[in-house]
């Protein structure tokens, strides 16, 4: 295994996690906790 190859599967499996990052962010099942969580610095006492 060579350099060149090492190189293409780390760009490979970087773009998938990133991907996977994008689809998890735009879940709409986890807007809810996403909104709760934005609020969370607006209710320190």
């Amino acid at each position: 295994m060579d350099i060149t190859t090492l190189r293409v599967v780390a760009t490979v499996l970087s773009f998938v996690t990133f991907v996977g990052i994008i689809i998890w962010a735009l879940d709409k099942r986890k807007n809810s906790q996403f909104e709760e969580a934005a609020k969370l610095p607006f209710l320190d006492d």
